[in-house]
């Protein structure tokens, strides 16, 4: 149960890059709203996997490089299923990108991410 509240600490800590970035690049700089976050994963993954492999499971033993790869993997299906579920979210709903990206981290973080850090990346 600590390493799920420890994860979840890390999410945020991340989602707070993820936004930070996002709203950065959709408010002042212009950029479309699905791009600017997109960039904003990637930062927030960045941020999240040093302090997922640091911090929430102490997983420096495994060699970075394989970590990275896994990472990597699973990374990459949540920004598909993030951008995809923003997208649908703020069309067909029409709410606001912001809200609707944070809706969508909260039911990605607890369905998809921590299930496969644990089981897939930092095992």
């Amino acid at each position: 149960m600590f390493t799920f509240v420890k994860s979840q600490a890390a999410s945020l800590i991340a989602t707070c890059a993820d936004f930070g970035a996002t709203i950065l690049l959709v408010q002042v700089f212009g950029v479309w709203y699905g791009l600017g976050s997109v960039s904003g994963n990637v930062v927030g993954a960045a941020v999240h996997f040093t302090v997922s492999r640091h911090w929430v499971f102490a997983a420096t033993h495994v060699p970075h490089g394989h970590q990275l790869w896994r990472y990597g993997v699973v990374w990459l299906g949540y920004i598909g299923l993030s951008f995809a579920l923003l997208i649908g979210v703020t069309h067909y709903v029409e709410m606001n990108y912001v809200v609707a990206k944070m809706g969508v981290a909260i039911v990605l973080s607890v369905s998809y991410n921590y299930v496969l850090q644990k089981r897939f990346v930092f095992k």
